[in-house]
């Protein structure tokens, strides 16, 4: 099982461990978690079920890209971080 682990931004929707989460792909590893969690799905996916503009997941230590996170193929042992994406100047 996959663990998901949401940095501070989430602290008061998550609990203050990380999750475990059966999945193929980040998507499905969320989709589970979510069924834990429904209240948690609003904050991370937008309500076409993409991820929201300012959260970026990292797995294995690779910041993934936006448009292809969701479907990122991941491993029994994979690490992810749900986080609040920077931005600025």
């Amino acid at each position: 099982m996959a663990q998901l682990h949401f940095t501070a931004w989430l602290r008061d929707q998550v609990p203050n461990q990380p999750l475990r989460a059966d999945g193929t792909t980040v998507g499905d590893a969320l989709a589970a978690a979510f069924t834990q969690m429904p209240h948690v799905r609003g904050y991370v996916l937008d309500d076409q079920g993409r991820l929201r503009k300012h959260v970026c997941i990292f797995a294995d230590g690779r910041r993934l890209r936006r448009d292809v996170a969701l479907t990122q193929r991941i491993g029994p042992d994979s690490k992810l971080y749900v986080m609040q994406a920077l931005s600025g100047g």
